[in-house]
């Protein structure tokens, strides 16, 4: 008898464990099979994309929105939102470039912007989570303001250059990485380590499984709402600072996009508005795949118009899956 259940046995591993890849496979969030698309497009058409110089310089590309997609990620595990990002990003850009930091060291060119994000996310958080404000009102209002702020103080046109402190900075390379794929590797792996070991991830949780058990049960849902929108604050203005030393000039023009890029990556990564879900990999990976997308889009020489088209068509793809994963 135990002769021929140790022969079974193996005989239904064989067929169990297939079943349960596949399963595991297709439960993966939509931005690793777009990865996996990209990369499979690129390796049979333009292979030289491919190469290890060009792929770091898509990944210091990609990474000022990956480190705001961090916080867009814990505000939506929040149940909230953060169309402030933007307006976040072209104030950082008018802080660092209009010269009222001139002189000072490359620690306060990082320090204020990071201040000012943390003021934006302590106001959004106060609003959404006592006063109970609209998330999407509250935000889209505060990227209006800071957007606005920053035309009447430019006039309308483009603020002055970086300093030279912070462009070399990021110019950095560390065993041949760039330093903003460092700070935002690092970001999200923090991230990750704090959502699963964390009290506050466990709570940030709690509160995206069932608000209204979670307030039943103690946890202090208004103070988790708040820390999640100042961190999402403090990211963006992270993001903002590596955007803008990567630019290295003064815009008034880009805002906008970054907004729209961290909701299309947190949900192709498994976030979705209003559910608390999702972790901190599958972000990370499509804001690479974005990236990884939108430069391969330039090389075949398809403009702006055809890459929203393509990006919506994306983001619609993953609405289907998700849809169709929830019946």
């Amino acid at each position: 008898m135990t002769v021929a259940s140790d022969r079974i046995e193996p005989s239904l591993t064989a067929r169990v464990w297939p079943a349960e890849f596949v399963r595991r496979l297709i439960t993966l969030p939509p931005s690793y099979f777009l990865l996996a698309g990209v990369v499979a497009v690129t390796a049979a058409t333009s292979p030289h994309l491919l190469r290890m110089n060009a792929l770091l310089i898509f990944l210091r590309q990609a990474a000022p929105l990956g480190v705001a997609v961090i916080g867009q990620l814990l505000v939506m595990r929040a149940r909230s939102i953060d169309l402030s990002i933007g307006g976040v990003f072209i104030m950082t850009n008018y802080l660092i470039t209009s010269g009222m930091l001139s002189g000072y060291p490359t620690a306060m060119l990082i320090a204020v912007p990071i201040l000012m994000g943390l003021v934006v996310g302590v106001a959004n958080g106060v609003l959404v989570a006592w006063v109970r404000a609209s998330a999407v009102i509250v935000t889209l209002g505060m990227t209006t303001i800071l957007t606005g702020v920053v035309l009447y103080l430019s006039s309308g046109r483009p603020p002055g250059g970086v300093p030279m402190s912070l462009k070399a900075l990021s110019a950095e390379r560390i065993l041949t990485i760039p330093l903003p794929v460092l700070v935002w590797t690092a970001l999200a792996v923090l991230a990750a380590l704090g959502l699963r070991f964390l009290v506050f991830g466990r709570f940030l949780a709690a509160v995206g499984d069932n608000p209204r058990a979670a307030v039943i049960t103690g946890l202090p849902l208004a103070r988790i709402v708040v820390a999640a929108h100042v961190l999402a604050g403090v990211l963006a203005a992270a993001g903002g600072v590596l955007h803008t030393a990567a630019l290295g000039v003064g815009s008034v023009k880009f805002g906008p996009e970054i907004i729209m890029n961290s909701i299309a990556a947190t949900i192709l990564g498994g976030g979705t508005f209003g559910s608390g879900r999702g972790g901190v990999a599958g972000p990370f990976v499509a804001v690479v795949a974005l990236a990884f997308m939108f430069a391969v889009l330039t090389v075949y020489g398809i403009q702006d118009p055809g890459k929203l088209m393509i990006q919506g068509l994306v983001i619609a793809v993953a609405a289907v899956i998700y849809g169709t994963r929830e019946r």
